[in-house]
């Protein structure tokens, strides 16, 4: 691999965390100023998104975007990957936004990968290595000084927003861990395709998203069209070109900048008090995702 290659796949990995927290700072602004439901949103994001990465995936060379119907087993993982999967993160992300603020739920979404090393460690029945304990530890003072600010007696988010915030990580680990015979059979452009179209169809039965709410404006536009084009097509697309080019870990470590964007652009753009406590707690929290990714990188090697 040439050096510019390899920058270029670094570059590419960057911009897609970035793209990613950016666009939950966009999505708390079109909660608490546009008065748009977080359900609503993220049905028009999974039908625009899903829509046009499905095309995509019609047109490449040597498609696969309908084989996968043609297979029972695979339709029906392809169905439960865009309910339980593909609706399920993008809901319960969206709604801790609106209980708490952009930074807190990505923050705690990216608790997420302990569940999945979880997962792994109880379906190949061994015990968690030493860097897996210091994760959790690790996982759990950062949610706790993001939740307390170190302080015993009090919680400064609401009960509520723990609760779906710790869900979104859950659903994280599901979305991840669920579509991998999917992936290792078809595109990730025909599988994301499909989960995002089929789940957003799906959910558009409940949020009717057809009846237009909230304010629009500009500034809605502008949010709306960077939440589907940059926060969903595109930081996905260059994410997938990333890891072709420079591997999984790498990229996957990489995208700890998101947490970092989501809290930049909140304090930034809409104020959001974002104190030492929390910062720290973001630490905290990205130091897990080094340390697992770190591990992984060991086993592989």
């Amino acid at each position: 691999m040439s050096a510019t290659n390899k920058f270029s796949g670094i570059l590419m990995a960057l911009f897609a965390a970035i793209f990613w927290g950016v666009s939950g700072t966009c999505a708390q602004y079109l909660f608490e100023q546009k008065a748009i439901e977080p359900g609503w949103l993220v049905s028009w994001r999974l039908l625009l998104a899903g829509s046009i990465l499905v095309v995509f995936a019609i047109t490449r060379k040597d498609s696969d975007a309908f084989r996968i119907w043609k297979n029972p087993m695979d339709a029906l993982s392809l169905l439960l990957f865009s309910i339980l999967g593909m609706v399920a993160v993008q809901y319960t992300y969206f709604y801790s936004i609106h209980l708490s603020n952009a930074a807190t739920a990505t923050v705690l979404q990216y608790i997420g990968p302990l569940f999945v090393v979880a997962f792994y460690a109880i379906k190949n029945r061994r015990w968690p290595v030493l860097i897996e304990y210091a994760s959790l530890l690790l996982a759990l003072g950062g949610t706790f000084l993001l939740v307390t600010h170190g302080s015993l007696d009090k919680m400064v988010i609401t009960e509520a927003a723990l609760f779906w915030g710790l869900l979104s990580a859950f659903t994280l680990a599901f979305y991840t861990i669920q579509p991998v015979q999917l992936l290792r059979k078809y595109s990730a452009a025909t599988v994301t395709g499909w989960g995002m179209l089929i789940g957003g169809i799906l959910f558009s039965l409940f949020t009717k998203p057809w009846q237009i709410q909230g304010v629009w404006d500009t500034g809605t536009w502008l949010a709306f069209g960077y939440i589907v084009l940059f926060g969903s097509v595109i930081a996905f697309y260059i994410f997938l070109r990333s890891v072709i080019i420079i591997g999984a870990p790498t990229a996957s470590l990489l995208c700890c900048v998101e947490p970092l964007a989501a809290a930049a652009v909140a304090v930034l753009w809409l104020k959001v008090p974002f104190g030492g406590m929390d910062w720290l707690g973001t630490l905290f929290v990205l130091m897990t995702i080094v340390l697992l990714t770190l591990g992984t990188k060991r086993k592989a090697a």
